[in-house]
């Protein structure tokens, strides 16, 4: 049996000249930071400085996260990445019915820009990079986060960092969505608008293959999906009147970095290949950071077990490699113990120090992309840029990413591709030490897991409970009225959701005010 990547494609035994024959340099290399942007989108990459070392956390309460943070920026973080929890993402307060049982469980508890004060007190905001991994209420949280700033004195042209802010690949994956398609592509071009005038340096949207790739979607599917999906944010901000190159630089990804070193690297290179043609020949970017496609990557959750933990030591290092070689712009390395539960002090730091090893004690950052004329690695990134281009081709004929995902095309392809891989490692042709091959016969030593205190959450609702006692009622209530006549209409919903964050509205309160306007998303029926 011929051996296949992850994407399915043939993986030949050896590769020589023929394997690029017809092959040319000038247009599918060409050199770093210049296009078609294959070999980096920066001329220096990491012989300059290597990329942003971000580590994501986020539990229990805001002042606890807060404890956590500043363990990392001590151990060398370059950047902050914050979880939110479950109700959050969701867009209801703490003391919601529906957030019982998952306050501070999966990530911070934020329910006002009180909470958002104190997640980030003592933080320089004007000198830590900040991503916030949140999407449907990405709006509310990305206010609170230049409310703070404010009463920091700190103004909006010196806030960096990155909101997640890529919804419809919730609809296809991960399921934190509340507002239908619609709404929310108006929701992300009021966004786009408000930080072009507001918060310059912040970049409005990763769009995300990161979490189709943790659902099963293999490498070509990521790529496909994900820049199907950042077309049709192009598309909804150009109809809203912004012109392309006054957006798009500020457009960033996020993506997977899984074991497979090779076609990582290729998955990577076609990724920026992809987006730079896309960027000046459809939509006639003309500044060169348009056609930049910079990433975030995280190593693969997914590929993470509970089993023999500390065997992901290995796994997150090779995946990080990978991330490295194949040109990411920041990266977090997931800590060993996360397939168990939240990671603990101990295991968050061993993650950073797995970039920092890599960062300072090998000479991966001493030359830019290693890998150019590899015949392997050139020739799987023509490969894997077909099979990309093929899947971009079948979402386009159905009518786009919202159409397809509509008639539930992407989700239904991922969904094939993860069945695939459980049959693998059922059967035993796919195998995952400590799982199913080399699980060894010795006792294992005992694992204490890091729990979130269940009094964390009575303690929230009881914070909650005093902002409400507290706070100017009335104007709360003449707020959410404007944000509803707004949304309403035509108008950007971004000032007044920010007067009512600033007279201390919820979260929920706020996705309340919007739902009445908006109603939520229904999934359509799959099988």
């Amino acid at each position: 049996m011929s051996a296949t990547t992850e994407s399915g494609l043939p993986i030949e035994p050896v590769y020589g000249p023929d394997a690029l024959e017809g092959w040319d340099p000038t247009q599918q290399l060409g050199e770093p930071g210049a296009f078609p942007f294959t070999r980096g989108v920066y001329p220096n990459m990491y012989t300059g400085r290597p990329w942003t070392m971000r580590q994501y956390a986020g539990f229990g309460t805001a002042a606890e996260s807060n404890r956590r943070y500043h363990q990392l920026v001590e151990a060398g973080t370059g950047g902050l990445s914050v979880a939110f929890d479950l109700p959050t993402q969701m867009g209801y307060d703490s003391d919601a019915p529906l957030a019982k049982g998952e306050v501070g469980k999966v990530g911070v508890a934020i329910d006002s820009v009180e909470d958002m004060r104190v997640l980030f007190d003592g933080i320089p905001m004007d000198k830590v990079s900040t991503s916030m991994t949140i999407n449907a209420p990405a709006a509310l949280l990305l206010l609170m986060y230049q409310l703070v700033g404010d009463e920091q004195g700190i103004a909006g042209d010196q806030l960096t960092g990155t909101i997640q802010n890529d919804v419809l690949k919730e609809y296809i994956a991960r399921g934190t969505y509340i507002f239908p398609a619609a709404a929310s592509l108006r929701l992300v071009s009021d966004i786009f608008a408000y930080c072009r005038q507001e918060i310059p340096r912040w970049n409005m949207i990763s769009i995300s293959g990161y979490h189709m790739a943790e659902a099963g979607a293999t490498p070509a599917q990521e790529v496909a999906f994900t820049l199907a999906n950042a077309r049709e944010y192009v598309r909804a901000a150009l109809s809203a009147g912004l012109d392309v190159d006054e957006f798009a630089p500020r457009l960033s990804f996020f993506f997977v970095s899984r074991t497979s070193i090779l076609e990582e690297v290729a998955k990577f290179r076609a990724a920026r290949r992809i987006w730079a043609q896309m960027m000046r020949d459809e939509f006639g970017a003309r500044n060169p950071k348009s056609q930049m496609l910079r990433f975030h990557t995280q190593t693969a959750g997914v590929q993470l077990t509970a089993q023999q933990p500390e065997v992901n030591l290995v796994r997150v290092a090779v995946q990080a490699l990978a991330a490295v070689f194949g040109g990411t712009q920041s990266l977090h390395t997931n800590a060993y113990d996360e397939a168990i539960a939240l990671p603990t002090e101990k295991a968050a730091r061993l993650a950073l120090r797995t970039q920092q090893v890599l960062a300072h004690e090998t000479d991966v950052t001493r030359t830019v992309d290693p890998f150019a004329g590899s015949y392997a690695v050139e020739s799987m990134t023509d490969d894997l840029e077909e099979a990309a281009r093929d899947l971009m081709r079948q979402v386009e004929e159905i009518g786009g990413a919202v159409a397809a995902i509509e008639r539930g095309f992407q989700k239904r392809e991922i969904e094939k591709s993860a069945y695939a891989i459980a049959q693998q490692i059922d059967s035993g042709e796919r195998k995952v030490v400590g799982v199913n091959a080399f699980t060894g016969n010795g006792e294992e030593e005992p694992y204490q897991p890091l729990r979130v205190d269940p009094e964390l959450e009575a303690a929230q609702v009881e914070r909650l409970a005093r902002l409400r006692e507290t706070r100017d009622g009335a104007a709360v209530t003449r707020a959410l009225d404007a944000l509803r006549t707004a949304a309403s209409g035509n108008d950007n919903v971004m000032l007044p959701m920010r007067e009512a964050l600033a007279a201390r509205a919820t979260v929920g309160e706020v996705c309340d005010a919007l739902r009445e306007v908006w109603g939520t998303y229904q999934p359509p029926a799959t099988v």
